[in-house]
């Protein structure tokens, strides 16, 4: 299976499918698309106005990774559903993080 992130120098960038105005907050594993990319399925209660479901994306990848909030932003995909995460840190401790959140 391929991994829903890529490692950079000063951290990783995490792709995510995000359904916003769900009932639950929370990660829901990893899912692979048709092209053969992963993706970390991500579902947030807020809604897709004015940056609130990626704001809320942001809060809770950052807890589940035990990051500070600061250290992940949406790069890429704003408005879409696939996002890129980029979050800043040390490479393989992220990737271990998110590795045990992809099970």
């Amino acid at each position: 299976m391929a991994t829903p992130f890529r490692l950079r120098d000063d951290g990783v960038d995490l792709f995510v499918r995000l359904t916003p105005k769900a009932a639950l907050s929370r990660l829901e594993g990893v899912e692979t698309a048709a092209d053969g990319r992963s993706h970390l399925k991500a579902r947030v209660r807020a809604v897709p106005e004015n940056g609130a479901a990626n704001a809320a994306l942001e809060k809770l990848v950052a807890k589940a990774l035990g990051v500070p909030v600061s250290a992940v932003s949406v790069v890429a995909g704003g408005t879409a559903r696939l996002k890129t995460l980029r979050i800043a840190g040390d490479p393989g401790a992220l990737a271990k993080s998110i590795e045990a959140l992809a099970r």
